[in-house]
């Protein structure tokens, strides 16, 4: 029970660049809380940049500001506590005395000004630095997140406490005796009573145990309060919480109360899967790096977050993990009455050394292990706080990471702990004190996620196998056969990507076969990137402005292709979900897997700009699919269906194996899964049902096996496999495709080509229909076929790439198809990538048309990223002097024998020997041999 005096409204205000360290003369004012930037502060910054978004007032130095309060002779006597909630390096003065410099990026900075309370008016100080860190601090202060902003955000408040009041209330649930553990300090007094109550704070019924009365001493306190039996667990399922209230007596009267939000639970890790009071849950994670483009800080409202975390769980997701960062009190409170499995992590990047190490920084590492305990001590009651991680990426000692862990494990076990998120990247480690693993790979090859950077190779299986649903990761989690380690230069050391640039690491150390005994997360995975929404410029109306998006969309126009801008983001988003779907899908695949953490349910706003998202950086829809569509691979109840491919004949048989990933706390028994496969038309080919009784594993059920044969068709058809279970909102479907038996490639009257020769020239000049197949070899200017969607984005990855010289990614984002082309009669296709074009596109080679009129648009045109912008064409047609010409550029040898690449080259042929067969754009001669090179001409 603390009084409060609001200091939040108009401040004096001076900004000093050159941080001349003394107070200012003020010329302005700024109403805080607030930033300078959001305030308009400072001289406009006209810089566009290109890898996050711009801050229209950034500011970088020290800001002052000043006001007065008044204490009446009612509060003279109290202790008083300065608190400001979200800021930077703060220095206080109060009259001209300083008070002190607190740094904490994390947590809220408290002053003891109880000296400087007398009654009175008290002019106020702050001066905030947002230079010289004691850590470069993660996302806390990247401009690629939420920038390095300056100033108070959040409450700013002086708090006067009586003369006797408690202190450090920790509470620790013991969900088996139904009790909460209170750990506090008394200050003020020799003696008191402290009186105990509960009461329910969110719960349908009501619920209120017995108030207790314990006699306590000054110092250090600690306190059992039985809930009694009938208490209510918390957990993502039911979030059920309690305020309790702790009621410091003196003399019979109260002098002090703290009021809680806390809820009884035990997150745990066990064997290889996590578990909330014991049952197991699959952590469905999202990466946050507390990007809000509005403002450029994150808010601290109960209400914002609590929008926030509602549209996240409205797409499935029960777990937040913070890269390098810690949100504020009130994003812990939103997740406590959503029930969001929150991972703060230390706002660090970097590399944790011991003494021996000739760049040991040892105030940074006191700094970072301070700013730990800080964050335990101010978040810590939350019962969505669950799991901490000592930074991202980190390297160096071991035996040092492993003691910080320790330290804080003894210290609050309320929560697990990690090393951090990917440590040692290539030769992962677990440690001692480690309570799960978080990271994308075991060794070199023992992948588990679907995608990777080009400079991280091997790439994933979405990125390189033929697509199916048949991948888990169990085998490169604990692997049956042998494994090959990683191969190191003579001083034992690898260069690693590391954050936008490279760096050489020691990691010969690592060297031996690692196998979990604790849960794995799948660290970051999905990173499918969509080409640019440029209607999304419009959206930026606080102080950080899309440029980027400009300077994008200045690009695309400079190429003559932004008309096509709208058809290349939806075109490419639809890949990137399919993508998603099938990352997804490979983890809960995965008995061994504990869970995954995306990267991102949004788009992220920097790091080169990676518009990997869902949603937008504003977490709206972005219009790609739906969340219940999403919620189908992405909840704690996940049907799947593991067959071998998404292409077949007809009268081919296809074999499904029906799974089912469960983690709701209601039990299943004697179910049923209804399937069916339907035409496009709606008619159902067939159907049936799966039953299950009685099964014997509650997380991952083998429902059953389905085994028809596809139907006898005529033409190539698109089919949906659907599967739902009886009377739960559990579905999943499935494209498939089925091709006729017997495909014409008649090739009579066909003038083929597989290089442009002067006799494939002399038949254009002739008036004459000409089908070129060029042998890739011969392209002069040509990118590499590429079905998946660019990793993250190109520009950072091509950058990191040429720098470590490791092949640079091919960049792109999927097909962009004129699906209503004639050439497409016996080949119906959708205007994005779908599977049947798998195979075509991974052995092709898309030819650089810039040079092209800006009206001549590919059949089949591959997205290029927003860098380079190329207009490349895998299938287009043209007139050259009197005749026609369609090329296809891919490797009809390879693609002839899958029933997709048939079916292609036989609706070709049609097109070719048809009256449709009418370009409508004219190429010189000299203009198409220059995409060629010159082998006999």
């Amino acid at each position: 029970m603390y009084k409060t005096i609001d200091l939040q409204g108009l401040w004096n205000f001076q900004l000093d660049e050159a941080m001349q360290g003394v107070e200012l003369p003020y010329e302005d004012t700024i109403t805080l809380p607030g930033t300078t930037s959001y305030a308009k502060k400072g001289k406009p910054n006209d810089t566009a940049e290109t890898g996050f978004l711009t801050d229209q007032y950034k500011f970088e130095g020290s800001a002052w500001f000043s006001r007065e309060f008044t204490i009446n002779e009612e509060n003279s006597d109290k202790n008083g506590f300065l608190y400001l909630e979200r800021t930077r390096i703060t220095t206080v003065w109060i009259d001209g005395s300083e008070v002190g410099t607190q740094d904490s990026l994390s947590t809220p900075h408290v002053y003891d000004v109880t000296k400087y309370m007398s009654q009175g008016t008290h002019t106020l100080t702050i001066r905030v630095d947002n230079t010289g860190y004691p850590t470069k601090g993660g996302h806390l202060t990247s401009p690629d997140t939420q920038t390095n902003w300056n100033g108070l955000t959040g409450r700013i408040e002086l708090q006067l406490y009586n003369q006797a009041y408690l202190s450090d209330v920790q509470i620790f649930p013991n969900i088996r005796k139904k009790t909460f553990t209170i750990h506090a300090k008394v200050l003020g007094t020799d003696q008191g009573l402290l009186s105990v109550s509960a009461a329910s704070f969110n719960l349908a019924h009501e619920h209120k145990p017995e108030p207790m009365d314990v006699p306590v001493a000054p110092g250090d306190i600690t306190v059992t309060y039985p809930m009694g039996e009938d208490a209510l667990l918390w957990s993502e399922f039911e979030p059920n919480l309690y305020k309790l209230s702790l009621n410091l007596v003196l003399q019979g009267s109260i002098v002090d109360t703290q009021e809680i939000i806390v809820g009884l639970r035990d997150f745990q890790a066990q064997g290889d899967k996590f578990t909330i009071n014991g049952t197991a849950t699959f952590l469905r994670g999202k990466h946050d790096g507390l990007i809000f483009p509005l403002t450029g800080f994150a808010p601290t409202t109960v209400e914002e977050w609590f929008n926030v975390l509602s549209i996240s769980k409205s797409y499935g997701i029960n777990h937040y993990r913070f890269h390098t960062c810690c949100p504020p009190d009130a994003a812990f409170t939103a997740a406590d009455l959503l029930g969001i499995y929150m991972q703060p992590e230390l706002p660090f990047w970097g590399t944790i050394t011991d003494d021996k190490d000739a760049n040991h920084n040892q105030a940074e590492q006191d700094y970072l292990i301070r700013e730990g305990f800080e964050m335990m001590r101010v978040f810590g009651n939350h019962p969505s706080f669950a799991m901490m991680s000592l930074g991202n990426e980190l390297w160096g000692s071991q035996e040092r990471i492993n003691a910080i862990l320790k330290s804080y494990k003894e210290v609050d076990s309320r929560h697990l702990y990690t090393q951090g998120s990917n440590n040692f990247q290539f030769v992962p480690v677990i440690l001692e004190h480690d309570d799960f693993f978080s990271g994308v790979r075991f060794s070199r090859d023992r992948l588990i996620r679907g995608s990777y950077a080009m400079c991280d190779a091997p790439l994933g299986h979405i990125q390189t196998d033929k697509p199916s649903t048949m991948k888990d990761y169990d085998e490169n989690i604990s692997p049956t056969q042998s494994v090959d380690l990683l191969e190191f230069n003579a001083e034992g050391t690898i260069q690693i990507q590391f954050g936008t640039e490279t760096k050489t690491v020691n990691a010969s150390e690592g060297q031996e076969l690692l196998i979990p005994n604790i849960p794995v997360i799948s660290h970051e995975i999905g990173q499918y990137q969509t080409f640019p929404d440029f209607r999304e410029i419009d959206k930026y109306t606080g102080p950080l402005k899309a440029r980027n998006f400009e300077l994008f969309k200045q690009r695309l126009e400079e190429k003559g292709l932004d008309h096509l801008a709208q058809l290349y983001f939806s075109a490419s988003g639809k890949l990137a979900m399919e993508c998603y779907k099938e990352e997804l899908e490979a983890a809960f695949r995965s008995r061994k897997m504990a869970g995954f953490q995306l990267l991102d349910l949004q788009d992220f706003s920097g790091q080169g700009t990676a518009l990997v998202g869902v949603l937008d950086a504003f977490m709206d829809s972005k219009g790609l699919i739906s969340a219940k569509e999403w919620c189908s691979f992405c909840s704690d109840a996940v049907l799947l269906a593991r067959f071998d491919k998404y292409n077949y004949t007809a009268g081919e048989a296809f074999h499904a194996q029906v799974e089912l990933a469960y983690y709701r706390q209601v039990p299943l028994n004697n179910f049923k899964v209804l399937w069916k496969l339907t035409k496009d038309n709606g008619s159902v080919y067939k159907s049936g049902e799966l039953h299950v009784s009685n099964p014997e594993d509650t997380n991952y059920l083998e429902i059953g096996e389905i085994n028809i044969p596809m139907p006898n068709l005529e033409s190539m058809t698109k089919l949906r496999f659907s599967l739902e279970i009886e009377g739960l909102d559990v579905e999943k479907t499935y494209d498939l495709w089925v091709y006729p038996a017997e495909v014409s490639l008649d090739k009579t009257g066909v003038n083929l080509f597989n290089h442009l020769s002067e006799e494939a020239v002399a038949q254009l000049e002739k008036g004459e229909n000409v089908l070129l197949i060029p042998h890739l070899g011969d392209l002069a200017n040509s990118i590499e076929g590429f079905y998946s969607s660019d990793f993250w984005c190109y520009p950072m990855f091509r950058s990191i790439s040429e720098s470590m010289n490791k092949e640079v990614p091919v960049g792109t984002m999927g097909l962009l198809i004129d699906n209503e082309h004639p050439v497409f009669k016996h080949f119906p296709c959708e205007e994005h990538s779908t599977y049947p074009w798998w195979s075509i596109v991974s052995n092709s080679r898309s030819i650089i048309l810039d040079d092209t009129p800006r009206d001549f648009r590919p059949i089949v045109q591959t997205i290029d990223n927003f860098e380079r912008n190329h207009k490349l064409g895998l299938l287009f047609e043209c007139k050259i002097a009197k005749g026609n010409l369609l090329v296809l550029t891919c490797d009809m040898e390879q693609i002839i024998h899958t029933p997709e690449g048939k079916q292609l080259f036989s609706s070709i042929l049609t097109y070719v020997n048809s009256e449709d067969f009418k370009p409508a754009t004219t190429w010189s001669v000299s203009l198409l041999q220059s995409y060629f090179k010159q082998n006999d001409l």
